[in-house]
């Protein structure tokens, strides 16, 4: 099984994709650590990244995912994900893949991005939120509750499918 965590900018997608992957004993990939440097740098910049920008990026989550899977091999993805275009390349759709949308406001959001350093400005999650097309088939999580608690929502949505499989 892929996790994926996805949603805008400072949502808390590696907080809690780390600490996920440490509660489930399986690595964890940061979608940020495959960005190529121009993408990073346009970012930095303040300007929003094109979906010609994202395109090589998201192939090489794809390449990824299919890599672990193919070698029935667990993993925990954090990732934007934000349009149903670019979950479609991530394979989101694919019955062994959870795809786990970490949904809050824009003011929490914000709050949370002035208080950490990173390539990504804050100036730029409106154009995250602007972007988003909430998806329909995931399991949506408050950002708000509690990291512990959104781990265990996870563990218990993986443990579920685990056992509808069997049946």
């Amino acid at each position: 099984m892929i996790v994926i965590l996805m949603g805008v900018s400072g949502c808390g997608k590696s907080t809690v994709g780390e600490a996920l992957a440490k509660a489930w004993q399986r690595p964890f990939f940061d979608g940020d650590d495959y960005h190529p440097p121009e993408n990073v740098a346009k970012m930095a910049a303040g300007l929003p990244l094109a979906d010609a920008d994202r395109a090589p990026w998201l192939a090489s989550l794809r390449q990824l995912i299919d890599e672990h899977l193919a070698a029935g091999q667990d993993a925990v993805l954090a990732t934007s994900a934000l349009k149903a275009s670019y979950r479609q390349t991530l394979g989101c759709h694919l019955p062994n893949v959870l795809l786990v949308h970490l949904h809050g406001s824009y003011d929490q959001i914000l709050q949370r991005m002035a208080q950490r350093n990173h390539f990504m400005p804050p100036a730029l999650l409106q154009s995250q939120f602007d972007t988003l097309e909430p998806p329909t088939d995931a399991l949506v999580l408050d950002l708000a509750r509690p990291v512990t608690t959104l781990v265990l929502d996870i563990l218990a949505e993986l443990n579920r499918r685990s056992s509808d499989a069997v049946v």
